[in-house]
């Protein structure tokens, strides 16, 4: 399939460029032979939108999101997910004081502008519902008291594979609610050796310095979504959700809010890379990413794996 190539043209200042380009840089170094996930994942960032990595354990799923907090600089939490965490040890509970005679609410951990949902299916799904509620809202509520999250607000959940023990597999509803899921994979040869006999990933967090600013970013997200999207590109998109629907591959297709998704992640992609505007190599950038868990394999499909399901879609639709 022949394939029309961007040429960038720049879409922001040369300071906010360059930070950008720091920033992926920084990551690169701590995340080793993963530039690709690192765009996807500032491009769901840039977005607006929740990153949902799944892999085994140990293959760097939540270094990168610690990465991504220290390089960015925002605020970060870490909520571990068990079985026995409760829905108030994520967004907070009231309590009473004495002294006032009145309750006072105790925010939890939520209330970062980074927060790491480590191990996500390990936990019941009502405390599941807690977090999800929260990334649709951008609010909490308790006790009919409204709190706002802050801005950018920004949710890395990390899952193991459904079939290890002790896992509660995310429903397709709340599957949804993430924009993006990626996969880190094992590294290539050369790059594990260095993670072999190199400098501790932790030692070189600490040591991380923040290239960005919660309010920097703020700003390039709104100058992301005002990102150019020709019609003809609104047309490859609908022809892409559309083929979704119909092939007798895939028995649920993308809904409008996957193509909304879609969408949005091809401008925030597009935009760090200082495209002029949306091409159709964004959009197929981000599509594995975007409709990988949204879409339902029919049972006779020889596309079993999401990334291949995603590659069919994509060959089988032709760019305007």
């Amino acid at each position: 399939m022949q394939q029309r190539t961007a040429q960038p043209v720049p879409r922001t200042d040369a300071a906010d460029r360059t930070a950008i380009e720091r920033a992926r840089a920084a990551l690169s170094r701590i995340v080793l032979g993963k530039d690709a996930q690192i765009e996807l994942a500032l491009a769901c960032l840039l977005a607006r939108g929740h990153l949902l990595i799944e892999d085994l354990p140990g293959l760097g799923k939540t270094i990168l999101a610690q990465a991504l907090a220290r390089v960015l600089g925002l605020g970060f939490r870490r909520i571990q997910f068990t079985s026995d965490l409760l829905p108030a040890d994520i967004v907070g509970v009231s309590v009473f004081r004495a002294g006032s005679g009145e309750f006072e609410f105790q925010r939890g951990p939520v209330f970062t502008e980074l927060v790491l949902a480590d191990e996500v299916n390990r936990a019941t799904p009502k405390a599941q519902s807690a977090l999800l509620e929260a990334m649709e809202e951008h609010q909490v509520s308790v006790d009919g008291a409204t709190h706002a999250l802050p801005e950018p607000f920004f949710v890395v959940a990390t899952q193991n594979p459904a079939d290890q023990i002790g896992t509660f597999p995310l429903p397709e509803s709340q599957l949804d609610r993430f924009l993006m899921r990626l996969e880190i994979g094992y590294p290539d040869a050369v790059h594990e050796r260095e993670i072999i006999i190199g400098e501790d990933r932790r030692d070189m967090l600490a040591s991380a310095a923040a290239e960005l600013s919660p309010a920097l970013l703020v700003t390039m997200q709104r100058s992301a979504r005002t990102v150019h999207l020709s019609d003809a590109l609104v047309d490859y998109i609908q022809a892409l959700v559309r083929f979704t629907r119909e092939s007798p591959d895939i028995d649920t297709g993308l809904s409008p809010r996957g193509a909304q998704a879609l969408a949005a992640a091809a401008r925030a992609i597009a935009y760090l890379r200082g495209h002029s505007g949306v091409f159709p190599d964004d959009v197929q950038a981000v599509f594995a990413a975007v409709a990988g868990h949204r879409l339902q394999p029919s049972s006779g499909t020889t596309h079993r794996s999401a990334a291949d399901l995603c590659r069919h879609v994509i060959d089988s639709v032709a760019i305007p």
